[in-house]
């Protein structure tokens, strides 16, 4: 069982990930040993290897959205059997003694761990994961198209929560968050709006396609004043435009992990209470309900395969804005 396994290992920012052969891992107490069949790429991946966030375990090997088949049970492993499928995300394991843990709020944990970048990922043929942050996953959805799910989805649904039930959505940014949760909006009833880079005629098509009712550039006001808007690009100057499309009292959710600074803006565009707010990590119970809710919507996610071993070609298609939808690594 504990053959040799393949992983896609980052040694040093900068440089490309390097294709290895290493000892499978054994579960520890608590764990499963996964073998991955599906791991998408996140942008949170392309900020990982570009160096854009602190704190960075070396070597490490990225991925946090797995989907796979589990092989092996540490002790004490009980809600789950060698076979079951999972999916493994983000978030890898919590202290559950912090006051954010206490209260609720896993996701601002003092002392997580965080899968594929402080223990490492699914950019590989086999993983080891803490038992109690692996899930169950929707039975008729293949592999790659449920891979996504996991931290697109998760994060796009956390965001969507909070954003609130205004029934005119603007989402900035249509990638592989934005096209799971545009349909998931679209399936509540509401009007969603998609804004894209200047240019990107395949995101505004897969929009429409998606059922949001307008799409278009940035930067261009909708045609209608947004209850909400979230934003999943990474560009900060992308702050003070969304603020100018939503109502009094509108918010804006800022749905990434990183984004480049927020230039200055007016009050005006803040004041009769306006606000701005960010969305950090995921908890289980955000799991367990957009996981439910994925099988009624009919959620479908746009995918891209390709080879573990061309991780590094992944990762330069996502940061280039080549990809419609998201990329997947098959092992």
């Amino acid at each position: 069982m504990y053959r040799a396994m393949r992983a896609m290992v980052l040694h040093a920012l900068g440089n490309p990930l390097q294709l290895e052969e290493r000892a499978t891992p054994k579960p520890l107490a608590g764990e499963v040993l996964v073998r991955i069949s599906a791991c998408a790429v996140c942008r949170t991946d392309l900020h990982i290897v570009d160096g854009d966030l602190p704190n960075l375990k070396l070597p490490i090997v990225p991925g946090h959205e797995i989907v796979g088949v589990i092989e092996a049970l540490g002790t004490g492993v009980r809600q789950f059997r060698v076979g079951d499928r999972v999916g493994v995300p983000w978030l890898g394991g919590t202290c559950q003694t912090c006051s954010y843990c206490l209260s609720g709020h896993e996701n601002l944990c003092d002392l997580p761990t965080f899968t594929g970048y402080t223990r490492d990922g699914g950019f590989a043929s086999h993983v080891t994961v803490d038992a109690h942050y692996a899930f169950r996953l929707p039975e008729n959805m293949p592999d790659a198209e449920a891979a996504p799910l996991l931290c697109a989805g998760l994060i796009g649904w956390r965001a969507l929560v909070k954003a609130g039930n205004g029934k005119t959505l603007g989402i900035y940014g249509f990638g592989a968050a934005a096209h799971l949760i545009a349909q998931v909006a679209a399936w509540q009833g509401r009007r969603v709006y998609a804004f894209t880079r200047s240019g990107d005629a395949p995101a505004q098509s897969l929009a429409r396609e998606l059922g949001c009712v307008w799409a278009g550039v940035s930067g261009e006001q909708p045609p209608e004043t947004l209850d909400a808007a979230i934003i999943f690009a990474p560009v900060g100057a992308l702050v003070p435009v969304a603020l100018a499309a939503v109502r009094k009292g509108g918010r804006v959710v800022c749905g990434g992990i990183h984004m480049s600074d927020i230039p200055a803006f007016p009050y005006r565009l803040l004041w009769e209470e306006r606000d701005v707010c960010s969305v950090a990590n995921l908890t289980r119970a955000d799991a367990a309900e957009f996981l439910s809710l994925a099988p009624r919507v009919g959620l479908r996610a746009k995918t891209t395969p390709y080879s573990l071993e061309r991780a590094n070609d992944a990762l330069a298609d996502l940061r280039d804005g080549r990809l419609t939808g998201a990329a997947v690594l098959i092992p």
